[in-house]
């Protein structure tokens, strides 16, 4: 026995054999028992990264990092002591000895040992399998090896038309790839979804460009030289591909079990009673690993939550009431398709009765299942599944409107729309960790919501739910001038055609705010608003008394007092003769010269009075205001793409360019940040942008809601394989349905966030039209492109204009003598030491 082994003899401990989600959610449990403070807690991971989020694993070709999927908190390890070993599988265990060997040749001494050790990817035993070419779908490490192969693959096949074989197909489609689905059942998905929801699937997916073979099996695998050629259905048939990903089921995990002499199903599984304990009473099993007490292996993530919770309860010695089934319930979005079942979904009690409403056109299928007293026993719903978050806690009862109310659709007949109030107290919202109404009627908010009770932190599908569950908030109004939020003033500045603030406070206002000046939070807004709906130069009459420092004089002011100027260079595309002149006045004005992070070049130490002079040489040169004081665009940042690149796909610096001088001078809720990719590769670092595109083999990739500020977010992928011109209309709808939409100060990836429905709604609005608003929003943005004109130019050409530059109005011609400066590194800097002591005099 090891030194592990020896020195904790006399302290109990809890070794657990595995750390995916379940594993993860019994050590949390354990936390919020107590039990990591009086317990050594020693975790044997096989994977070579901590738990992740393996129901979004799809997610990482969307954009998402492995550490974006992360289910450890920072620290959260190292606080409650528990001793994490990483790549270390158990390789054997003595139930005698009551130890656990690790594949490093440790070895743990145990008091209670758990088995969270999950499944394994089902390969058909078909020759060929184990080819160059073949893959499974389970881990990082599974997508990190099928990203790279589809770099030298052109058309794959996705063995299984289940959850995850669709997901691996949306991934394969996504990697450019032509993709086949084999499917040995009749119909997609036929654990969850019944004839009718399969044959809607089906339809909705072939309509995406994905070819679907159901009712047939793989046969062979067909190969030469070792790599995957093709495949060889049952049927008969032949399909050409060279690349083949096995998603056909999982089986447990449960060979540690087996060799320890542990009791095991017939067809596999740790069998564990009601405690989830398993034949050795110091051994536990959790997760799809374990066989229930009702006979069954879940493969769901919930099941495993409530196993997680059973077990902490039983090591905690609280009273609880075991596990001895699960509901089975899920909802999906597969490919972006809403699919969702509940309850007895099959219809298999006798006697029960089906309300099925069907839109082969739309895609849509409902189906409910009653008995015959009407009480609701499940359903499936495919292509809309919005209802799902208040059908299925109502699974057992009568609902309070009749069944065909509940799957027509809004404008189909349904006088009725049932609401969240209509469950009882102990409905179940939050089924993967078991949360009611009720306890969510405790909390003030979502994030209060998922702090205190971890509703809406599994699969996500009941966040809709709860947040109609949570009280109204309470003044949503911009300030204290306007009871409207932002999104609200614009919609009114828009469709009443306003063009002054003045008019939009005397009509929209509160009462005792009419007629007044306005604060600083609304004037700087609405001033963006107007500017948005292109409203002339942003300094004429009264717009220029709502702007903020650095727009009343379109540069950006610097700490101490002087300005930047910030020319425009779309693309980080520039001659050398605009280099020259940008050196020129750069040596000229005595400026501190810096090239920015986003392809530009920054003059500092500018003079208020100097500002127009240098513009007159920058804009005489071709240059225009780069926008770096204003919420607006800054930057279209590019790599060199396939013009000069070897590996690039695209002309990234044309479309960069291209995009730059489309939204320049848009003025937005806050400043927005794009960046054009030629290659996968991804030197233009696009997914960190507000919008960034990503070229690949077919056209662009669209990511939207990126930020690489003070809270990084990697941007999520809105649309794939884009030609040029779907591309630029997209992001025509996108910016504006965000500046339309997004409160003040608000980045799109704060907004995104807080977007209900998130990415899927937004989808649903700029892709799909959903709301009907893509024209119009369309035709804002071309409205914008038509209305553009160079702010440093329109106020060189007018003395009026020009008469606001001067450090003194009562002296023009005079300097401000603070503006100092100190040599540093053959250039300039502020002389802080002369601010200190100007600032300590005049205190």
């Amino acid at each position: 026995m090891s030194a592990d082994a020896d020195t904790t003899a006399h302290t109990p401990t809890i070794v657990l054999v595995g750390h995916g989600m379940v594993g993860q959610r019994f050590l949390e449990a354990l936390a919020d028992r107590g039990v990591t403070r009086r317990a050594r807690i020693v975790v044997l991971c096989e994977e070579p990264r901590p738990a992740y989020d393996r129901v979004q694993l799809t997610s990482y070709f969307s954009g998402k990092t492995p550490d974006d999927l992360s289910m450890v908190g920072a620290g959260f390890m190292e606080e409650h002591g528990i001793e994490l070993y990483v790549g270390d599988a158990a390789e054997s265990v003595d139930r005698e000895a009551r130890t656990v060997t690790a594949r490093s040749g440790r070895v743990f001494a145990y008091d209670t040992l758990v088995l969270a050790t999950g499944s394994y990817p089902f390969v058909p035993p078909v020759p060929g399998k184990d080819a160059r070419g073949c893959f499974v779908y389970r881990t990082i490490e599974d997508l990190l090896a099928i990203e790279e192969y589809a770099k030298t693959a052109t058309t794959g096949a996705v063995v299984g038309g289940g959850l995850l074989g669709l997901e691996a197909a949306g991934a394969l489609k996504g990697l450019g790839l032509d993709t086949h689905v084999v499917e040995f059942a009749p119909r997609l998905m036929p654990v969850q979804v019944d004839e009718g929801g399969g044959a809607a699937l089906l339809r909705t997916i072939e309509r995406m460009g994905l070819s679907v073979h159901t009712g047939t099996g793989t046969q062979e695998v067909v190969t030469a030289d070792g790599a995957v050629t093709g495949m060889r259905l049952s049927d008969g048939s032949e399909l050409a591909v060279d690349m083949v990903v096995f998603s056909a089921g999982v089986r447990p995990r449960d060979q540690l079990a087996r060799d320890c002499g542990l009791a095991v199903g017939e067809r596999g599984g740790i069998a564990v009673d009601e405690r989830c304990r398993t034949s050795d009473p110091a051994v536990f099993a959790i997760g799809e690993c374990a066989l229930a007490v009702d006979g069954r292996v879940y493969g769901l993530v919930a099941p495993g939550y409530e196993m997680a919770q059973t077990v902490a309860a039983v090591l905690a010695e609280e009273a609880d009431q075991g596990f001895t089934g699960a509901d089975m319930s899920t909802k999906l979005k597969l490919l972006g398709v809403d699919v969702a079942s509940f309850g007895d979904a099959h219809g298999t009690a006798e006697g029960c009765l089906d309300v099925v409403y069907s839109d082969s056109r739309s895609g849509v299928y409902k189906k409910l299942v009653v008995d015959g007293e009407g009480v609701l026993l499940g359903g499936v719903l495919v292509g809309d599944a919005d209802s799902y978050g208040l059908l299925r806690p109502l699974t057992g009862t009568v609902p309070p409107v009749s069944p065909e109310q509940l799957v027509l659709p809004a404008g189909a007949g349904a006088p009725v729309a049932l609401g969240p109030s209509a469950l009882p107290d102990d409905a179940v919202i939050c089924s993967c960790h078991n949360v009611t109404k009720h306890a969510i009627g405790q909390c003030s908010s979502l994030a209060e919501v998922k702090k205190c009770t971890k509703a809406g932190t599994g699969c996500g599908s009941c966040v809709k739910v709860i947040e109609k569950l949570l009280p109204a908030p309470v003044d949503q109004g911009l300030c204290g001038c306007f009871s409207y939020s932002r999104s609200e003033l614009y919609e009114i500045t828009r469709t009443l055609r306003l063009t002054s603030f003045a008019a939009l406070l005397d009509s929209h206002g509160r009462p005792e705010a009419r007629g007044g000046e306005g604060c600083e939070v609304c004037k700087p807004a609405v001033g963006s608003i107007l500017a948005s709906l292109n409203n002339g130069y942003i300094l004429d009459g009264e717009q220029a008394s709502l702007q903020d420092t650095n727009d009343h004089f379109l540069a950006n002011m610097q700490r101490n007092g002087s300005y930047s100027v910030v020319p425009r260079i779309p693309g980080g595309e520039i001659t050398p003769d605009k280099l020259i002149v940008i050196g020129e006045v750069a040596r000229d004005y005595g400026l501190y010269t810096k090239i920015t992070g986003g392809q530009r070049i920054d003059l500092f130490g500018a003079r208020v009075d100097q500002l127009p002079a240098i513009w007159t040489r920058l804009v005489d040169a071709g240059f225009e205001s780069g926008h770096a004081y204003g919420k607006s665009l800054r930057t279209v940042k590019s790599c060199v793409g396939q013009t000069w690149c070897r590996y690039g796909v695209q002309d990234s610096v044309k479309m960069a360019i291209q995009l730059e001088l489309r939204y320049r001078g848009l003025r937005s809720p806050h400043k927005l940040k794009s960046a054009v990719s030629g290659c996968a590769r991804e030197c233009a670092e696009a997914q960190s942008k507000d919008f960034g595109i990503i070229a690949t083999a077919n056209g662009w990739n669209l990511y939207v809601g990126g930020n690489g500020g003070a809270t990084p977010r990697h941007a999520d992928l809105l649309a794939q394989d884009l030609p040029d011109a779907e591309l630029v209309r997209l992001i025509d709808r996108f910016l504006m349905f965000y500046i339309r939409t997004a409160d003040r100060l608000e980045r799109t990836s704060t907004w995104l966030d807080r977007l209900e429905g998130g990415l899927d709604h937004l989808k649903d609005v700029v892709v799909h039209d959903s709301l009907g608003l893509c024209d119009e929003l369309e035709a804002l943005m071309a409205a914008h492109v038509d209305a553009y004109q160079d702010e440093w130019a329109q106020t060189l050409d007018d003395p009026e204009r020009l008469r606001r530059f001067v450090s003194f109005v009562n002296a023009p011609d005079t300097p401000d003598p603070s503006v100092r400066f100190v040599p540093e590194r053959d250039q300039i800097k502020p002389d802080l030491t002369f601010l200190t002591l100007e600032g300590v005099a005049s205190r």
